[in-house]
């Protein structure tokens, strides 16, 4: 995690009482229209414990595949995946364990927006703040200003066939974000409204937000 000192691996990093993790496999694993939840872990992980997601068996399937790079680990979850349902006409999610603010109405927006289109989609924000461009070196200045008129910001999940995907991973294995693969296959994926708590945790400070956003559910969801 930027401007952090722990060595331990991003997504197991504790909020609310559980692993970052967790709480994205729990919404996940909510959603009856998921028939499984693959997580793709590196083969040299060594702190994945099993029995610490007991409960979302049978439907969670765990896969040492990883790669050096997210469009790497992608592909070969992706292949894995292929192989197991041998079919590339099944839509696949695929989300950011660095995102555990995610929920199952966000999941389920994004499902039933996109539907069956053969470009998928993704979750995304339209951008409410301006934009700078900025100079290089040690003290930068502002290079120009940005129109933010139709920026959105790209989150995760994003939602695709599993062919279309994996066809637009191999030619493009160096992207950041799976839709920016599928563009360059031609293809103009759809942009579903999400909300600002689906960000990504990425600085320390994020994991208070995170705290609170996931704690105030909590507290929600036993007051119910």
């Amino acid at each position: 995690m930027a401007g952090g000192a722990s060595t331990m691996p991003k997504q197991y990093t504790m909020v609310a009482g559980r692993p970052m993790i967790w709480h994205c496999l729990h919404a996940l694993i909510s959603m009856p229209a998921l028939e499984q939840v693959f997580v793709v872990l590196s083969p040299n992980d060594t702190v994945w414990c099993d029995t610490h997601y007991l409960e979302f068996a049978p439907r969670l399937v765990v896969v040492r595949c990883g790669g050096a790079t997210r469009a790497q680990s992608v592909s070969n979850g992706l292949r894995y995946v292929r192989n197991a349902v041998s079919s590339d006409d099944v839509r696949v999610l695929v989300h950011d364990a660095a995102r555990p603010c995610i929920t199952p109405a966000l999941i389920e927006r994004l499902i039933n927006t996109v539907g069956d289109c053969e470009a998928g989609g993704l979750l995304a924000l339209p951008l409410a703040d301006t934009l700078k461009s900025a100079s290089g070196g040690a003290a930068p200045t502002v290079r120009v200003t940005v129109p933010r008129d139709g920026l959105w910001q790209a989150q995760t999940p994003q939602l695709f066939p599993l062919g279309v995907l994996l066809t637009a991973l191999e030619g493009a294995p160096e992207v950041t974000d799976e839709s920016s693969a599928v563009e360059a296959l031609g293809l103009s994926p759809q942009l579903v409204e999400s909300e600002s708590t689906n960000f990504k945790v990425t600085y320390p400070r994020d994991l208070a937000l995170a705290e609170l956003i996931l704690r105030s559910r909590n507290n929600l969801t036993e007051l119910a």
